[in-house]
């Protein structure tokens, strides 16, 4: 049999298409804007001497290649024929066409942008043995109707811009043409027919993203009232979202050229009056100082602590150290013996031997996860499992990987090996490293060498959960926490990111000790309430803000601080509730609609106040990881409001924070890839009226 000569996902080949896309994105945009200073100082020129003003609307319409790449898996076409081998990598040229309109001011960076048309990714996948050692060739022929809106973005109010936003896709055609040749061997075989037929299990709509770049080039007159231009662009989209079926992995990636024409009507403008040039001499300069506002959000009372019933879930992962299929030794491994002692509500009894010190109660209990999910096996014998090992080291990998576990559940905990099934794949279903990334890739690859817990039985997983992410049924504990978040002082300068490069700032208490805290570049910070009162029980400051601006002047404000510190009732317990999401996501949220709405929001006190803290690792961009931290928590306080709302509730108070990577705030530490797993979470605190 001829060896499969198919590049392992991941690798340096099977990466290069998508390398290539993003070269010639950037040099594409590099080149329009080397260009665009020259043409932009002519048109403002002309400008001075015409008396029309350029359109604001254009109407026209975009042509262009789509140059589609092929990654994933594709074998059982349709119902009546899956061929004997799969199908990885590919790729073709399709043709898009679509009316276009635009809306963008003359003296505006943004804009917007929107495309609806005849949109064609089919492609050729590369040839491949079957395991008759015969040459197998599949033609896909996709085709939508595609609607893409777009924000425009001309970052030198010129005519170079950039543009990005959504695609939605509808499908029209679905056809493939199947070839497969003789064995080499015996010439004097039969040829077989071709195989032509339709792809089941097709997603009618689709819905993804695409980024990109154009110059308008004027091809008549800013003189006329009627003005066309003729825009050449170049866009990537991304495989995100673009599965074009149901079932396997086959995704898309498009680098789409092309041009749009396009014509738009102008508005008379009176010539403007000569410009009267003052001499040097005249000319002032004085600092103005930046209009801020500084001013200062501290709790009544500020609570040292709290105790809460948490619910913790319990992430359905088994991380493993790269290059290695052992279950590593942080994890809480039992022996036969000690399984009869093992209860869920007693997991402080079994902790691991290694912890990284932040959270350790939460982490004892993930620590027990393969006790937890044996126990429960034990408990519902009818319960079944799928352990999914994923490894960049290959599928034989990601099997062992998965057998380790297995081993561990039968020998340990007795269950049957029948109902636990094991496989292997190169990346997990939901990875975190994505094609053609290259920063931080030794993070990503820890946290994609696992073994995934899958199950479809209700009383292992978490309540109105499916699907291969779906965390395990939650563990409930007594926990004590540190410095809560709402005694945290929020301090805040409106307008700090415009006016200053940095700002700090001191508090002063009623003896003249100053604390010191800063530079900052945000506009909001949180410092705990007990940080600054340290022994004493409340306290009155003055604070000072003290701002430097972007041409090296100080700005000063000052505000009043009080502060009493807060025991909480021994009677009174507050909730605490974790939602856990996979990477870079921060629509996941649909999935716990029902979750929160069914089992959160009904243990809301009346009166109570419900504080809503979004996370993330430490993967990726600070700035970006801040707001997809915030969008993380207002999707759950929408989620919440809608439910209290819905049962005539109007008592409940919300404050809602995002905190990004900030590990001042983190509620987990980003030594292991559980850590950063659980990190990218939101955290629901319910507080009873004080």
């Amino acid at each position: 049999m001829k060896a499969n000569t198919n590049l392992r996902k991941g690798s340096r080949q099977a990466r290069s298409p998508y390398s290539l896309v993003v070269k010639s994105l950037i040099v594409s945009a590099l080149i329009l804007t080397g260009i665009q200073a020259p043409l932009k100082a002519q048109v403002e020129a002309q400008v001075q001497e015409d008396s029309i003003t350029k359109p604001s609307w254009w109407f026209g319409v975009a042509a262009g290649a789509n140059i589609n790449f092929y990654q994933g898996t594709t074998q059982k076409l349709n119902e009546d024929l899956t061929v004997p081998a799969g199908f990885h990598h590919g790729n073709g040229i399709g043709l898009y066409i679509a009316p276009l309109m635009e809306f963008h001011r003359p003296d505006s960076r943004w804009g917007i942008m929107l495309q609806a048309g005849f949109d064609n990714r089919k492609g050729k996948f590369d040839k491949i043995v079957t395991p008759c050692n015969c040459p197998a060739d599949l033609d896909a022929k996709v085709t939508y109707l595609t609607i893409e809106p777009s924000l425009r973005l001309a970052p030198f109010k010129s005519n170079f811009y950039l543009y990005a936003g959504p695609r939605f896709a509808f499908n029209l055609a679905n056809s493939f043409t199947y070839k497969q040749g003789a064995n080499p061997l015996y010439p004097d075989q039969a040829v077989n027919p071709d195989v032509r037929g339709d792809f089941s299990s097709t997603n009618k709509t689709i819905f993804s993203m695409q980024i990109g770049a154009g110059y308008d080039i004027p091809i008549s007159s800013q003189k006329k009232q009627t003005q066309w231009v003729l825009s050449p662009f170049i866009s990537f989209q991304p495989y995100f979202g673009q599965d074009p079926r149901s079932i396997e992995t086959w995704t898309l990636t498009t680098l789409r050229v092309g041009a749009t024409i396009k014509f738009g009507r102008g508005e008379k403008i009176a010539k403007p009056p000569k410009e009267t040039i003052l001499p040097l001499a005249a000319v002032v300069t004085a600092f103005v100082e930046p209009e801020v506002v500084f001013y200062i959000n501290s709790p009544a009372n500020v609570p040292a602590e709290r105790r809460v019933r948490e619910t913790f879930p319990i992430r359905n992962y088994v991380f493993f150290d790269l290059g290695s299929s052992e279950i590593p030794d942080r994890y809480v491994l039992l022996t036969k013996d000690q399984t009869k002692d093992f209860r869920e509500d007693r997991l402080e009894v079994f902790t691991p031997k290694r912890l990284s010190g932040r959270s350790d109660r939460e982490m004892v209990v993930y620590y027990n996860l393969l006790n937890i999910l044996g126990d429960r096996m034990g408990r519902f014998p009818s319960t079944v499992i799928r352990l999914t090992g994923s490894s960049m080291e290959g599928v034989k990998e990601g099997v062992a990987m998965a057998e380790s576990v297995k081993k561990y559940l039968v020998d340990v905990f007795l269950i049957d090996p029948k109902r636990i099934n094991t496989e292997g794949r190169v990346k997990p279903r939901i990875p975190s490293e994505q094609v053609g990334g290259t920063l931080e890739l030794k993070l990503l690859r820890e946290g994609d060498h696992r073994v995934s817990i899958v199950s479809e039985s209700p009383e292992i997983l978490m309540e109105y959960q499916t699907g291969p992410n779906t965390p395990l049924k939650a563990i409930e504990f007594n926990a004590v926490q540190e410095a809560p978040i709402d005694s945290y002082v929020t301090f805040n300068v409106d307008g700090a990111t415009e006016a200053f490069s940095s700002w700090s700032l001191e508090i002063k208490d009623s003896l003249g000790v100053v604390q010191k805290y800063g530079p900052y570049t945000q506009e909001k910070v949180h410092i705990p309430g007990k940080t600054i009162l340290d022994i004493r029980t409340k306290g009155n400051f003055n604070v000072t803000m003290i701002g430097q601006t972007k041409n090296g002047k100080t700005v000063v404000r000052e505000a009043p601080l009080h502060m009493v510190l807060w025991k909480q009732s021994e009677r009174e317990m507050g909730l605490r509730y974790t939602i856990i999401y996979e990477f870079n996501s921060s629509d996941a949220i649909a999935t716990y609609e029902k979750y929160l709405a069914e089992v959160v929001t009904p243990t809301i006190p009346k009166g109570g106040k419900v504080i809503i803290s979004g996370y993330t690792d430490i993967i990726g961009d600070a700035g970006n990881n801040q707001r997809l931290s915030l969008a993380r928590a207002y999707d759950v306080k929408v989620i919440i409001d809608k439910a209290l709302t819905k049962a005539g509730r109007t008592d409940v108070k919300f404050e809602v924070y995002g905190f990004g990577e900030n590990l001042d705030f983190s509620p987990f530490g980003n030594t292991y890839p559980e850590e950063r797993f659980y990190n990218r979470s939101v955290m629901i605190d319910i507080i009873p009226k004080e």
